[in-house]
């Protein structure tokens, strides 16, 4: 799912939040989509299940099956005698996973990715593959169903990080804040990555504790992030100097980014977009109303709803 993935919040009192693609190794639940809008996916450890769908013995091989049962009892089809079959249960439900389109075939995933899945079984390992190649493809548009997939991944391969950093991003971006935080630790200690910091320093501020937040945007291991996660970060700051009511200090926290850069990336998009809308916030409207036009006069590819927001800010400046 790394570096391809879109932030799950924008905007509002909990403006802001990492945009996918924070994570360590491009690839996993989100290798084959592109960068996005939205706004701002819970796994526990579990073996894989010895039987697949279909594969359940026959009722006759079933010991007890027919015990005692007067003639004809449970018989089906043609007078064979089965039993009920159970239903699945919730957690026979998240191995199996949703449907996977037969059009995934797991090669949609980055080539790091699956050279991470090559410690499986050939057969496992393409399962796998197919479950994180369609998340990749739904994490947008239904990042709860991406979700579920990443859980089945999860259930056949729990020991590998990019599984986990999957897991992880996807319950980000469904809005399950605390189980990706527990994710992306994992895969943290699995990997020693810290490119996962900005998101787990959202999920801190979502699960509201932005003093950690603040803790995770000071780690030294960010003055080496590259622009992009650099900028992320920042944004998450912001944000928790926000939630604290520390307004002046969000905005102190922005204004020595690269606000104007000449960069026209998604990053430094969102970089004025966050600063937009927090001067609206801080009340200072006009100052405000000119950021939104910075930030739409480079957003070419519609990353935020900056030109939404000037209009109606304008309405607002008019009336004043």
């Amino acid at each position: 799912m790394a570096d391809q993935r879109g932030g799950r919040r924008d905007g509002g009192s909990r403006q802001g939040g990492p945009r996918q693609g924070q994570g360590g190794s491009r690839g996993g639940a989100g290798a084959s989509r592109g960068d996005g809008k939205g706004r701002g996916s819970s796994g526990r450890d579990r073996k894989p299940f010895e039987r697949k769908d279909g594969d359940r013995k026959p009722a006759g091989a079933r010991g007890g099956q027919g015990r005692g049962k007067p003639a004809g009892q449970g018989e089906r089809r043609g007078g064979e005698s089965r039993r009920e079959r159970p239903e699945r249960t919730a957690s026979q439900a998240v191995y199996d996973g949703p449907p996977l389109p037969d059009d995934i075939t797991g090669s949609e995933l980055d080539a790091s990715v699956r050279a991470q899945l090559r410690s499986l079984p050939e057969k496992l390992a393409l399962r796998v593959a197919r479950h994180l190649a369609a998340a990749g493809q739904l994490v947008d548009d239904d990042p709860e169903t991406a979700y579920q997939h990443t859980l089945a991944a999860k259930a056949r391969a729990s020991r590998i990080a990019v599984v986990r950093e999957a897991v992880g991003e996807s319950a980000y971006a469904a809005g399950h804040y605390a189980e990706a935080l527990a994710e992306l630790r994992a895969a943290k200690r699995m990997n020693g990555a810290t490119a996962y910091l900005p998101i787990m320093a959202d999920c801190h501020r979502a699960l509201g504790n932005p003093t950690r937040a603040l803790e995770l945007a000071k780690s030294p291991s960010v003055a080496k992030f590259p622009s992009a996660a650099k900028a992320e970060m920042t944004i998450v700051e912001a944000g928790a100097r926000r939630d604290l009511g520390q307004m002046d200090a969000a905005l102190r926290t922005l204004e020595v980014s690269p606000l104007n850069s000449k960069s026209r990336e998604p990053w430094v998009v969102r970089l004025r977009y966050a600063y937009a809308d927090t001067l609206e916030a801080a009340g200072r409207l006009n100052d405000a109303l000119t950021w939104f036009h910075k930030t739409n006069a480079i957003d070419s590819e519609e990353v935020t709803d900056a030109a939404d927001r000037a209009v109606s800010l304008e309405k607002r400046v008019d009336r004043d």
